[in-house]
């Protein structure tokens, strides 16, 4: 049953989508004017805003900086208490104010005009004091505030996060800004789990339970037992990896299990995985076949066993 609280929100909701769409068909040329600052510049992009424009400001400088884009958030306020040293003329400014009349950017504003720091200015309204003074205007629309006052910022400050989300896919996608640079600055919680590789788990060196094809099978016991995996990997005299013995194998070769050989008790051929895939892709292999541990196998030297990963591995940083 719909109330008055839902179309309220289905009002708000649809009034910031057109704007959106009323700020995507206006994108023309100062757009990448902006961006050809921004790769241009040999330091950071400094963004800046007072109120919601500065809690917004705060955002794009995070994502600008998550996907590639050095950037830093200077606060107004505090730049005028001597945080302006905190930009030099290696940098870009992006300074947002819808008004573009926001005291508190006055000193920065002047101290980027004083030292020839590039100013990117973000305002609905051109012809203000920012707008005026800025190298290039990334100008937002004049569209209705979503509120009935038409005065509490919400479809504007909508456009603005929308605007800098634009500005630093753009960049990303002409650095050719991949999963794996984004994993390298997302090593924490569970966006850094899903992005974590299989090198970043995996056991290596003498941690990898190994045995001959020739060695007996009290020696591959014992190095089952040892290594704690449940499994051993089995090498020929090359060194390349032909087979794994795991506890099945051991259960359905119990008749005579101390005389045999380990490639008379393993199974060829067994699942492997590379180093550089997805640990998350590795979890789905193991759920699928059913199997808790995965030997790796690195592509430049193929057959050669590089680590082995186990669930727990997976389990331990969130995946699973």
């Amino acid at each position: 049953m719909r109330t008055p609280f839902i179309d309220t929100a289905a009002r708000v909701i649809r009034a910031e989508a057109a704007a959106l769409n009323t700020l995507a068909d206006g994108l023309d040329d100062r757009f990448r004017m902006a961006i050809d600052l921004m790769r241009a510049t040999k330091g950071r992009v400094i963004v800046t805003g007072i109120g919601k424009s500065g809690h917004i400001a705060n955002k794009i400088a995070a994502t600008l900086a998550s996907t590639g884009t050095p950037a830093q958030f200077v606060h107004p306020a505090e730049a005028n208490h001597g945080d302006l040293g905190m930009i030099t003329r290696d940098d870009v400014v992006l300074a947002i104010s819808n008004s573009g009349e926001a005291p508190e950017l006055i000193n920065l504003i002047a101290y980027s005009r004083r030292y020839e720091i590039p100013l990117i200015g973000l305002t609905s309204r051109p012809d203000s004091s920012l707008g005026r003074q800025s190298d290039v205007i990334l100008a937002l629309p004049q569209v209705a505030e979503a509120c009935t006052t038409g005065v509490v910022p919400t479809s504007s400050t909508t456009m603005t996060l929308a605007m800098g989300d634009a500005l630093a896919v753009a960049l990303m996608e002409h650095r050719d800004f991949t999963a794996e640079h984004f994993r390298n600055f997302h090593p924490g919680g569970k966006l850094g789990a899903q992005l974590s590789l299989v090198a970043d788990l995996m056991h290596k060196g003498v941690a990898i339970p190994l045995v001959g094809e020739d060695d007996d099978m009290p020696k591959a016991l014992a190095e089952i037992g040892s290594k704690g995996f449940g499994v051993t990997g089995v090498t020929d005299t090359d060194g390349c990896l032909t087979g794994i013995i795991t506890l099945g194998d051991l259960s359905r070769h119990m008749d005579g299990l101390m005389s045999l050989k380990a490639r008379d008790v393993m199974t060829r051929n067994p699942v492997t995985i590379g180093p550089e895939a997805l640990a998350e892709k590795a979890v789905g292999m193991m759920n699928t076949r059913k199997i808790t541990t995965l030997l790796v196998v690195d592509p430049a030297a193929p057959h050669k066993p590089a680590g082995l990963l186990h669930i727990h591995d997976c389990l331990r940083v969130g995946l699973g």
